[in-house]
């Protein structure tokens, strides 16, 4: 019998849990008890599974070793699952192995695997040198680079001489040219924690944005592309629209996203002391 075949069979032997049972077991998790964690671990092993076999026919990796690095990130997951997420264990564990899966299918398929604190800095290149485009009209130095990411320039260049090792991340890998080797890699800066957190926000974030004056709506809806268009505007698009330069367009974002940090903070502290 097959390793694979011998390890679907060992893990049937788990129970899936119930949500009452997820929460009396996140109660445990929160007070400690390792016991717990293996629980939850352990009834959800087949969900691991089930995300490692979509890769089977895209990736030539062993499913076991996907197998493996998921079951990593659902450890990940139940050693931070809390009893006040309202959500199935599932669901907040699901990009948890994803992710686990997504770094290591990077890291065994790629020529020359890039240190992931380089990565995180090529990623954020790009975002910077856009942006200070936009307000500037000029490309960025390497020393405005390295000031904008709060490193040195020594390490701005190490993770240069990375990527111009490796590849192009602009290079094309379909002959139509519509994907690149940069849109494939996948983005390690992602916290599925944070996301998990921003998904169930979404709605009050949306009620106090509408409480934010009319230009200061018109920029966030913008910025953050709340009409779902294809393009989303720039600063500068966004600016031309209201006659403002793209700078002070920057400043009405800034103003308004401390507005609504302000309120979601107050709205936490209703929540603990009503």
């Amino acid at each position: 019998m097959k390793m694979y075949e011998m390890y679907l069979k060992q893990i049937q032997r788990y129970p899936l849990l119930s949500l009452e049972s997820e929460r009396e077991l996140a109660v445990k998790i929160s007070e400690g008890d390792k016991k717990a964690i293996s629980c939850l671990v352990n009834s959800n092993l087949r969900l691991v599974v089930s995300i490692a076999n979509k890769f089977k026919k895209t990736y030539k990796v062993s499913v076991m070793d996907l197998i493996q690095e998921g079951n990593m990130g659902l450890m990940a997951a139940a050693e931070k699952f809390s009893p006040d997420y309202e959500n199935r264990f599932s669901t907040y564990a699901y990009p948890w192995i994803l992710q686990y899966m997504l770094r290591f299918l990077h890291n065994k398929t790629a020529i020359i695997s890039i240190p992931q604190r380089k990565e995180e800095v090529l990623r954020r290149i790009s975002t910077i040198q856009n942006e200070y485009r936009e307000v500037t009209g000029k490309k960025a130095s390497k020393k405005d680079l390295a000031r904008s990411l709060g490193i040195s320039e020594t390490e701005l260049n190490n993770a240069l001489d990375c990527l111009y090792t490796c590849t192009s991340l602009d290079s094309q890998c379909k002959e139509d040219g519509t994907v690149t080797v940069g849109e494939l890699i996948p983005d390690f800066t992602y916290d599925p924690e944070r996301n998990f957190f921003i998904e169930i926000a979404k709605s009050n974030i949306k009620q106090l944005v509408s409480e934010l004056s009319e230009k200061e709506r018109f920029v966030i809806s913008g910025r953050y592309n709340f009409d779902g268009l294809v393009h989303a505007p720039t600063l500068r698009e966004i600016g031309q629209s209201l006659g403002v330069s793209a700078e002070t367009i920057r400043q009405t974002e800034i103003k308004a996203l401390q507005k609504i940090k302000k309120a979601l903070n107050e709205k936490t502290l209703e929540l603990y002391t009503a």
